[in-house]
């Protein structure tokens, strides 16, 4: 590697795209600290401090999305909390089908950005409002704001996406259309400030994470979709 690629491949990693929603932040985040410098210089330290946590809150890294028709990746960064059976969400009517769903808490430390997680179209789309209770919380799936899109992957199995606000999140950002023809890994959305994410898959899915595990959006491997005719494998630990 010479040193001019050396030096470009540090810059893509310090110099990360920030995402148009966190613009404003960012923007306004200046200005303060501007207004700070002039009139309380000796705290204007504090609003420095907080531009660039805004800044890091709102990154937008590259990712680079393994290949697989059958694969679903991780619909978002952040901490498995819970994998086990669970009743699809109600809004959509799909109860005649038994799922697994893989809970994933996004930190107000973890990329925000949430993804498509297998190849397809995006069949319905469903905004729900509700509370803002702690979205490490099993409850917030099911009672806080969220916003529901199924998918069909190009074997015509549905996988569903809950996009979740959690404590301090007040805003569920989905640039999903209905019969949107996606790619798994590209951009769905974003949630500000500290959500959760979940995501059902058919109970035939061979599942490939357990609680406690870190998830990368867009390129983390959460399963590997099956026939009907195969059986649901789940690894073991916290599953409620």
């Amino acid at each position: 590697m010479t040193d001019k690629e050396r030096i470009i491949s540090v810059s893509k990693q310090v110099l990360v795209p920030i995402h148009p929603e966190g613009r404003i932040f960012v923007a306004l985040g200046v200005i303060i600290t501007v207004v700070m410098f002039w009139a309380w210089e000796s705290v204007a330290i504090l609003g420095v401090l907080i531009t660039i946590f805004v800044g890091y809150f709102f990154r937008n890294p590259e990712r680079f999305s393994p290949e697989g028709e059958n694969l679903v990746l991780s619909p978002a960064d952040g901490t498995v909390v819970a994998v086990g059976p669970a009743e699809a969400p109600y809004e959509l009517e799909l109860n005649n089908q038994q799922w697994v769903r893989v809970s994933i808490f996004l930190s107000i430390f973890d990329v925000h950005i949430n993804r498509f997680p297998v190849d397809g179209q995006v069949h319905q789309i469903h905004y729900t409002p509700g509370k803002f209770i702690n979205a490490a919380s099993n409850k917030s799936s099911e009672e806080n704001e969220r916003n529901i899109i199924e998918m069909k992957s190009i074997s015509e199995e549905s996988v569903i996406i809950v996009q979740i606000a959690g404590l301090i999140a007040r805003r569920i950002v989905c640039d999903a259309t209905r019969n949107q023809e996606v790619v798994a890994g590209e951009e769905m959305g974003i949630i500000r400030f500290g959500s959760r994410v979940d995501i059902y898959l058919p109970e035939t899915c061979k599942i490939k994470v357990k609680p406690g595990q870190t998830m990368i959006g867009g390129e983390t491997i959460i399963g590997e979709l099956k026939s009907s005719s195969n059986k649901n494998e789940i690894i073991s630990g916290n599953q409620e």
